[in-house]
C-alpha cells in the first residue's frame, strides 16, 4: 500500500519569519516532488534544511504529487471501466482516487444528457475541475490534442511562430500570454486564466485525467504539458524505445545469444532458441545437446501393435511379435509351454533361506527364521534382530552389543560380567596389586593410599612418593638443629659436640660435661657448664681482699664467688677505698632466634629497705654497668620488690654467638651526706652459637 496523504495547514506567514537556511523554497518543493514520485511517506520525509518553512513546502509538494497520481488513477478508471465499484474501501489511499473517479463519471453523465459542462453544482474546486475536464473530453469524442492534452476552456493557441504582439498591443500589455481583443486575455495550451483575468497558471493534465498515458505508465505533470513514464521495466528480452514502448531484443541479430557452433539461433518474443543444425531421422528425437535419441514407440504410442501381439522396440523403429504365455514371479512354463506352474524355490539351486528353514508357497516361499532373526517379506531374507535397539536398557545392566542372531553384554571399567551374562559385579582391582603400597577396593573402582611419610603421586594416582618433611613449610621447626629426610620419615641431628638428641627425637639437649665428668678442668679450676660446652674458671681475689669459701669443682648458675675487703692496720688507702666486695657470677645464654622484647637475666638484690633512713638521712642505691657491655646489648634497671631495692640486668639486643663477655656492674649505696660504698659484681656471660 502507498503512503497515506495528509494535508497540512499552518500559518505560512508566521513561519516565514523563522530563521531559514540558505535554500530556496523551489529546491524544497523539488525535493518533495521527487519523493512523491518515489511513493514515499510524505509525513516523515528526511529534512534537507532546518527551516520549518522548507519542511512544509516539502510535505505539500510531495502530497500534491501523490494526490495528482491518485486522482489520475480514478479518472482513468472512470474512462476505462465506467464504474468506481472496485474502490469500495474508504481508506486514506482510495479516498482521493474514488472522488476523482466519481466526479469524472458526473462529467461524462452530464455530456451524455446534453447538459452544460459549466455546472453550478457545489461539489468543490477539485471535483469541479475533474467534472469539467471529463465532460469536455466526451464532447470532443475522445479527440485529444497533438500533445495528448484535453483543451480547457479559456485557452487559446498562438500562431505557429508564437507571435501575438498585435493582440497584446490591443490590451496594452495587460495580458500575461494572449490578448483576444477588447481587453480580454487568454492563455496558451496547457495553461488556464487565473481569476484576475490577466495571468495564466499551469493545468495539471495528470490530475484532470487529460493525459493519454497507458496502463503501466505514470503521468508526470510539466509546466504547460505532461509526460508519461513507464512504472515497470520491460523485463528480460525487451528494451524501452524512445516512444516509451517495450520492443523485443533480437538476440540472434545482435549476437548476444549463447548457441554453440552446432546450433542455429532462432529469435522469439523476449528470448531466443538454439536449434541443432543436424536433423534426426524418423524414429529419433533430438535432445538439447543436438544428439539423436531413439524413440521408444512401444511406450510413446498407444497400441502400436494389433491384439495378440507384443511391441518390441528397436533402434529407430519397433517390431510386433505374436504374444506368448508370460508367467509371473514364482511361476514358470510347464514342459509343454501351455500353462504356468509354481516354482518350488526351496528345492532350487539357489539357497533362498540359507541357514534357516524354507516353506514353499504357491507362487512364492517363506523362510522360517532362527531365533534372533526376522523374515523380511519384501527382500525375502532373514534379517538379524538388533535386540539392543529393540529393548534398550532391558537386556544388559551396562552395555549391550548386537551380534548375528543374538547379543552380548559387557561391563564398564571396574566391573565384571556376572554368571547370568547380563548383570555386572564389582571387580576387586586390588587383587592385581595396582598400588605401590596400600589399596582399598570401592564399588566400580579402587583407591590407592600410602603409609605415613608418603603421599600419592599426582601423575598416576597409584605410586606413593616419599614426603620430604624437611622441605615442608614447617620443616624448619621439625628439628632443633638439622633435619635429614629418609624414605617415609625424617631424622633430626644435633651439633657434633655439646648436645645430645632428646627422647622426642627432634630437640637437642645440652650435655652437662661438669656432671658427666667429661670436662678437662684441673683441680684448681671450677667447671661451669654452658650451652653446648663448658668453661674451666679460676678466680683470685685482689690485694686486701679475701675469698669467701673454698674452690668447688663445679659451678652452678646460682653460684657466686665473692671477695671481701680486708684492710691491714694503718692502711688508709685500703680503708678509704669505697669498694667493699668483688663478686663473680656466671650465666649461659642462647642465641635468641626471635628477639621480640628484653630478657631479664640477672637480679642484684639488696637488704636495704627502699625509701628508708640511715643515720637520720635518706638512703639510696645506684646500679651501673662499668665495663663489658658488648654492642650495648645489656642495660640495668632499679626496681623495688618486697620493699627492697633490686637491680635487674636485661639483654635488650640480640647477640649472635659464640660470644663471651664479663659485665662489670657497680652497686653503690648513697646517702644525703654524700657517704657511699660500692660492691662490684662481675657477671660472666657465655652466649652459645645455637638457639637451643
Amino acid at each position: 500500500m502507498g503512503p497515506c496523504v495528509v494535508l497540512l495547514c499552518s500559518l505560512f506567514g508566521v513561519l516565514l519569519g523563522q530563521g531559514a537556511e540558505q535554500i530556496s523554497m523551489e529546491d524544497c518543493c523539488k525535493d518533495g516532488q521527487e519523493r512523491g514520485f518515489g511513493n514515499q511517506d510524505c509525513t516523515s520525509l528526511p529534512l534537507i534544511s532546518g527551516s520549518s518553512t522548507c519542511m512544509i513546502v516539502q510535505q505539500q509538494c510531495c502530497v500534491a504529487v501523490l494526490e495528482d497520481s491518485m486522482c489520475n488513477t480514478g479518472i482513468n478508471m472512470a474512462k476505462d471501466q465506467g464504474v468506481c465499484d472496485s474502490l469500495f474501501n474508504n481508506t486514506c489511499e482510495t479516498k482521493t482516487t474514488k472522488m476523482c473517479c466519481n466526479c469524472c463519471l458526473l462529467g461524462k453523465a452530464a455530456q451524455e444528457q446534453g447538459l452544460s459542462c459549466d455546472h453550478n453544482l457545489s461539489v468543490g474546486y477539485q471535483c469541479s475541475l475533474v467534472y469539467r475536464a471529463c465532460c469536455e473530453y466526451e464532447a470532443q469524442d475522445n479527440q485529444t490534442a497533438s500533445a495528448g492534452q484535453i483543451e480547457i476552456p479559456n485557452q487559446l493557441e498562438t500562431k505557429e511562430d508564437g507571435d501575438n504582439s498585435v493582440l497584446n498591443d490591443q490590451c496594452n500589455g495587460k495580458c500575461a500570454q494572449i490578448c483576444v481583443g477588447n481587453d480580454t486575455c487568454a492563455c496558451s495550451r496547457g495553461y488556464k486564466l487565473k481569476p484576475d483575468g490577466k495571468n495564466c497558471e499551469d493545468i495539471n493534465e495528470c490530475l484532470l485525467g487529460a493525459s493519454n498515458c497507458r496502463g503501466g505508465e505514470r503521468c508526470i505533470n510539466l509546466e504547460g504539458s505532461f509526460r508519461c513514464q513507464r512504472e515497470v521495466s520491460c523485463g528480460t528480452g525487451y528494451e524501452l524505445t524512445d516512444t516509451n514502448n517495450c520492443q523485443d531484443i533480437d538476440e540472434c541479430e545482435t549476437m548476444i545469444h549463447n548457441c554453440g557452433p552446432e546450433f542455429e539461433c532462432q529469435n522469439t518474443q523476449g528470448s531466443f532458441r538454439c536449434l541443432p543444425r543436424m536433423k534426426c531421422g524418423s524414429g529419433f528425437i533430438q535432445d538439447a545437446l543436438g544428439n539423436c535419441i531413439d524413440i521408444n514407440e512401444c511406450v510413446s504410442q498407444t497400441g502400436p501393435c494389433q491384439r495378440g501381439q507384443i511391441c518390441i522396440n528397436t533402434v529407430g523403429s519397433y517390431t510386433c511379435q505374436r504374444n506368448s504365455v508370460n508367467c509371473g514371479r514364482g511361476y514358470h512354463l510347464n514342459e509343454e509351454g501351455t500353462r504356468c506352474v509354481d516354482i518350488d524355490e526351496c528345492k532350487g539351486i539357489e539357497k533362498v533361506c540359507e541357514g534357516h528353514g524354507c516353506i514353499n508357497l504357491v507362487g512364492s516361499f517363506r523362510c522360517e527364521c532362527e531365533p534372533g532373526y526376522i523374515f523380511n517379506s519384501i527382500n525375502r531374507v532373514c534379517e538379524d534382530i538388533n535386540e539392543c535397539r529393540h529393548y534398550p536398557g532391558r537386556l544388559c545392566a551396562h552395555k549391550c552389543e548386537n551380534t548375528l542372531g543374538s547379543y552380548k553384554c559387557s561391563c564398564t571399567t571396574g566391573f565384571k560380567l556376572a554368571a547370568d551374562g547380563r548383570n555386572c559385579d564389582d571387580l576387586n582391582e586390588c587383587e592385581a596389586n595396582p598400588c605401590s603400597q596400600e589399596c582399598a577396593n570401592v564399588y566400580g573402582s579402587y583407591q590407592c593410599y600410602c603409609r605415613r611419610g608418603y603421599q600419592l603421586s599426582d601423575i598416576d594416582g597409584m605410586t606413593c612418593e616419599d614426603i620430604d618433611e624437611c622441605a615442608l613449610p614447617t620443616g624448619g621447626h621439625i628439628c632443633s638443629y638439622r633435619c635429614l629426610n629418609t624414605p617415609g620419615s625424617f631424622h633430626c641431628s644435633c651439633p657434633a659436640t655439646g648436645y645430645t638428641l632428646a627422647p622426642n627425637g627432634r630437640s637437642c639437649q645440652d650435655v652437662d660435661e661438669c656432671v658427666a665428668g667429661t670436662h678437662t678442668c684441673t683441680i684448681n679450676q671450677s667447671c661451669f657448664n654452658v650451652q653446648g660446652g663448658f668453661r674451666c674458671l679460676s678466680f683470685d681475689c685482689p690485694n686486701n681482699y679475701r675469698r669467701v669459701g673454698e674452690t668447688v669443682t663445679r659451678l652452678e648458675r646460682s653460684d657466686t664467688i665473692r671477695c671481701i675487703k680486708i684492710c691491714q692496720p694503718n692502711d688508709n688507702a685500703c680503708i678509704l677505698d669505697p669498694t667493699h666486695s668483688i663478686s663473680h657470677t656466671f650465666i649461659s645464654l642462647p642465641t635468641f632466634r626471635e628477639f621480640t622484647r628484653p630478657e631479664e637475666i640477672v637480679f642484684l638484690r639488696t637488704t636495704v629497705p627502699a625509701y628508708g633512713t640511715y643515720n637520720l638521712g635518706s638512703y639510696d642505691v645506684k646500679f651501673d654497668i662499668l665495663e663489658g657491655n658488648v654492642e650495648n646489648a645489656f642495660d640495668i634497671l632499679k626496681r623495688v620488690e618486697n620493699g627492697m631495692y633490686v637491680g635487674v640486668v636485661r639483654q635488650v639486643k640480640p647477640l649472635i654467638g659464640p660470644v663471651t663477655t664479663a659485665l662489670k656492674l657497680s652497686m653503690r649505696n648513697l646517702t644525703t651526706q654524700g657517704d657511699f660504698s660500692q660492691n662490684i659484681i662481675n657477671v660472666h656471660v657465655f652466649v652459645s652459637e645455637f638457639w637451643f
